[in-house]
């Protein structure tokens, strides 16, 4: 599978490559008495590829919706390339580069491939707001054209995303994650429900995306979490558990005893 270029974002890369895409330092969030997450302390660096593991309600869904903007921590501090971000909604941090996927698809079923992913190019493109209709040599549909075939749909750009297979929907997902310029994405679980076809392919589409661009993944299915990250924070009941390379994770005797065994659910 070939890589495409994708745009890299309109700032100065090279004074952001050598930093962290996010920073989080003691975030906290409350659930009235229920801490969901608490002092979470991690870094991820520019273009880094980081799993998040953990066991149904360690906290991994709600570390992204404080990062994505979704909810506001109770306490800490959230960075999004230097900047602090822990107060801003969620469009201002797409317009800083940050992207996400959700578990359950959030796609326009009675719309072609082609037209979703059009949709996310032009929602983040300088004419968004134009009412003319764009034309073929538009670079908004060149782009559309290289996004589809990123993540192997080409064969589909004119299809019913209703008539799309699961596997399919995932990897729509993705492509609409990568419109714009992304200089962070978020993918929670982007394996689930996929068979291993899927999930290989799946694999084969993280890890051919562009260095640039880094990324956050949470996943049960630690066979694709640890062939698509090169670094893993392990959580339980709301805290960072553990952090080290895949093979350090995988070959951890706590990790095993509490997650690769019976687990803790």
């Amino acid at each position: 599978m070939s890589v495409i270029a994708i745009p890299s974002p309109t700032t100065n890369l090279s004074s952001v490559s050598s930093g962290n895409a996010l920073e989080l330092r003691g975030v906290t969030k409350l659930f009235g008495a229920l801490a969901a997450i608490s002092d979470i302390t991690m870094t991820v660096r520019s273009g880094e590829r980081r799993a998040v593991l953990g066991s149904n309600g360690a906290g991994k869904t709600t570390l992204f919706n404080c990062v994505t903007g979704d909810f506001f921590p109770t306490s800490g501090t959230i960075r999004l390339f230097g900047e602090d971000v822990s107060r801003f909604p969620a469009y201002e941090r797409i317009r800083r580069g940050l992207r996400r996927t959700y578990q359950i698809s959030l796609l326009f079923g009675g719309l072609t491939v082609s037209d979703n992913v059009y949709l996310a190019c032009r929602g983040v493109s300088r004419g968004r707001f134009s009412l003319f209709r764009t034309r073929a040599s538009d670079p908004v549909r060149t782009r559309v054209e290289e996004l589809i075939a990123a993540v192997n749909l080409t064969e589909a750009t004119d299809t019913l995303v209703s008539e799309l297979s699961y596997g399919q929907q995932r990897q729509l997902e993705i492509a609409l994650a990568l419109a714009g310029a992304p200089r962070l994405i978020l993918f929670d679980e982007p394996a689930a429900g996929l068979s291993p076809t899927e999930r290989r392919e799946l694999i084969n589409i993280l890890t051919s995306l562009p260095g640039h661009i880094g990324y956050v993944i949470i996943e049960h299915d630690m066979d694709v979490a640890l062939r698509v990250a090169e670094s893993v924070t392990m959580m339980h009941n709301g805290r960072v558990f553990k952090e080290g390379t895949p093979e350090e994770i995988e070959n951890d005797p706590e990790v095993q005893a509490l997650y690769l065994g019976h687990g803790d659910e």
